[in-house]
């Protein structure tokens, strides 16, 4: 399974990630990372190789992850997209995506990723149900999720912090029913 390419579209193409990507992964992303990036997902600016390498192998090993990539065409890693927290009893998990590279915003790819994701999800995995959180800062992100078939299920008020104002963590979920009626 770690060759799997979930999807490919326009060149751009989002494959499971590799041990051999684990320095592209934090030389092509991490060097440093985008500020813009650290405060929507609410990450530090700057992470050190063996912090990042070590996280990156990690995760792959975990039975509670699938840690997909997306590459541009050409070749550079520009994001991931992970389903994690698997309970494999409930059959649910946490979803999150992270676009790395500025110039990679604005087409689509979010969208696309976060579509490719889900159908894997619910198709592969055979899961009930997905979960999110979303910054209400981060109102792009929330309207892809939406476009996605995610609904709003509640908010955590003043949960987080944007520089010095408080913020809302947003929850978000699709269930399966919701993934096959979307997909009919």
């Amino acid at each position: 399974m770690n060759t799997e390419i979930l999807g490919k579209k326009d060149g751009y193409i989002i494959r499971l990630a590799k041990i051999q990507d684990a320095t592209n992964y934090y030389e092509q992303n991490f060097c440093p990372l985008d500020k813009e990036v650290a405060r929507l997902t609410g990450s530090k600016e700057v992470y050190t190789k063996e912090e990042v390498e070590t996280f990156f192998l990690r995760s792959l090993e975990d039975d509670d992850r699938y840690f997909f990539l997306i590459i541009a065409p050409n070749g550079r890693i520009i994001g991931e997209s992970i389903i994690n927290e698997i309970d494999w009893n409930l059959r649910s998990a946490n979803f999150r995506i992270g676009l790395y590279q500025l110039t990679e915003r604005g087409k689509g790819i979010g969208t696309w990723a976060t579509e490719a994701t889900r159908d894997f999800a619910f198709e592969k995995l055979r899961l009930h149900r997905l979960e999110l959180d979303v910054y209400s800062f981060n109102p792009r992100a929330e309207k892809v999720y939406l476009k996605a078939g995610f609904k709003r299920e509640g908010v955590l008020r003043d949960a987080i912090m944007d520089g010095n104002e408080y913020a809302d963590d947003i929850l978000m979920s699709i269930l399966e029913d919701e993934w096959k009626a979307l997909k009919k």
